[in-house]
């Protein structure tokens, strides 16, 4: 009984500690210099970053993707129905474990990675126009999850 004053103190506390934390990390993420030539878009809460990907002497379309505390740099991708896509996927400065999962299998695009400060590659081929959802799926005890707190984005296949 000792105890419950002090469990209730953190339990009110910890919530706020996270939440002062994820609008310094949301300020931060405004300094990183972009990862491709994104067309500024502002949709609310959300700035979207948009990159359209061009298709290389290969044959194939290349994206470099940053995530970060709580966001995708780019988060808003358009690619061609029918051509490789190599995403090359990295985590920025941080201690926050974060992923990017898109499930789509009917479209060819279904991935879930893990990300890292070293870069990894994803390939896949859309076989279907549409807009499939890319989201970080992390998500701790009772708190927001990373989709919540911004980190998702759009992958659109376009023929």
């Amino acid at each position: 009984m000792r105890y419950a004053k002090f469990i209730i103190a953190i339990m009110v506390l910890l919530p706020v500690a996270f939440t002062v934390t994820g609008e310094e990390a949301k300020q931060g993420a405004a300094t990183v210099a972009p990862v491709a030539q994104p067309a500024d878009h502002d949709h609310g809460a959300m700035k979207e970053k948009r990159f359209i990907a061009v298709i290389g002497a290969d044959g194939v379309q290349r994206v470099e993707v940053v995530g970060g505390d709580y966001y995708f740099d780019p988060n808003y991708i358009i690619v061609k129905v029918n051509v490789p896509v190599e995403l090359t996927i990295k985590k920025a400065d941080g201690y926050t474990p974060h992923n990017m999962v898109v499930a789509a299998p009917d479209a060819g695009i279904n991935f879930s990675v893990d990300l890292g400060k070293e870069p990894k590659v994803v390939k896949f081929t859309p076989t279907m126009a549409g807009k499939y959802e890319m989201l970080c799926d992390k998500k701790l005890l009772f708190f927001k999850s990373h989709k919540e707190r911004g980190m998702d984005g759009m992958i659109e296949a376009v023929p």
